[in-house]
């Protein structure tokens, strides 16, 4: 149980940073070297290298070397997964809701008589 938890920890943990969060979404659309991308930030192209490696150790991006230029796309297949996760929790919540919607209904409906 606990290995399964790892990579789901990777990608919440990478989601957690803004930055990181804002790099997926120029990444989704189609794919751009790391310095295109440190171009947008107020911040190093070091500390953005830091961010495209906690993303690439999620497994959320791919990264590849073209001539002297690494390029960074979306790897959609980790963001599902952690989407499947998500979804169970809104499952139990959303039945959560209905049984109290159901009650709290019921409730009105005696107080009403």
């Amino acid at each position: 149980m606990v290995e399964q938890t790892l990579p789901l920890d990777a990608i919440f943990h990478s989601l957690a940073d803004p930055i990181r969060r804002d790099i997926l979404r120029r990444v989704i659309p189609h794919e751009l070297s790391i310095s295109e991308l440190a171009e947008k930030y107020e911040v190093s192209f070091a500390a953005i290298s830091k961010h495209i490696g906690v993303l690439e150790k999620a497994k959320l991006i791919h990264k590849r070397r073209e001539g002297k230029k690494y390029m960074v796309a979306l790897a959609p297949e980790a963001l599902e997964q952690a989407d499947q996760c998500l979804e169970q929790y809104r499952l139990m919540w959303e039945s959560r809701y209905n049984k109290l919607e159901i009650l709290l209904n019921k409730g009105d409906s005696h107080g009403q008589n």
